[in-house]
């Protein structure tokens, strides 16, 4: 995300302060006005569009079941009676919601990835639901673990988007602006190559 930014922010010609900001405060932090775009591995949803201006999408993802080595599922459902750590308010958190009732308590949330990752790396938890990218890289990093990845096939495709306030048309426009030119230049395949080691799979704009 924040290579993304820096080659847009090249590309259009203004400087960018990045902010560590808390995944429960990012969305209030654009609302007030502290933040003029947010982008945190933030999948476009209906919901969020009542309230938050998305970028064109620029990463294709889904929701991804990491789990113990001695831990083996299918899909989701089997997860059930098994602990399970999420990012708070989370599309894994909605996933995993949706499947065990909200108020489960196999569901351990955390206030961002690397923690919930990190109960996870810990034996705390059986399993983790959350993003792709950030799963598949992690799983990558600690091959000693030997973590299991799985797709539950009904998962739905999902998208990032760079969120902006409702309404803010300049900084949605610079945004854009500046995400096509990173695509055409060949900067986001480059990008994609050195998080992921792979071909650049780059979303069709715009999408909505």
């Amino acid at each position: 995300d924040i290579d993304l930014v820096k080659e847009i922010a090249k590309a259009q010609g203004f400087k960018v302060k990045f902010v560590n900001t808390a995944w429960g405060v990012i969305f209030e932090s654009l609302k007030n006005g502290d933040r003029d775009f947010i982008i945190s591995g933030i999948t476009i949803t209906p919901k969020r569009l009542e309230s938050v201006d998305f970028s064109h999408p620029y990463f294709a993802a889904h929701q991804l079941i990491l789990t113990q080595k001695n831990v083996k599922v299918k899909s989701l459902a089997d997860l059930k009676g098994k602990k399970v750590s999420v990012v708070a308010n989370s599309a894994g958190d909605i996933a995993c919601s949706n499947a065990f009732g909200k108020a489960s308590t196999s569901i351990k949330r955390f206030d961002n990835t690397p923690l919930a990752l990190e109960e996870l790396n810990a034996g705390g938890v059986d399993a983790a639901v959350g993003d792709v990218g950030v799963f598949a890289y992690y799983a990558h990093q600690n091959p000693g673990k030997a973590f299991n990845m799985v797709r539950d096939p009904h998962f739905e495709d999902q998208y990032f988007g760079i969120g902006v306030r409702k309404g803010n048309t300049k900084v949605l426009n610079e945004l854009n602006e500046g995400l096509k030119k990173v695509i055409a230049s060949g900067a986001y395949a480059k990008i994609y190559h050195k998080w992921f080691g792979e071909k650049a799979v780059v979303p069709k704009l715009p999408i909505k």
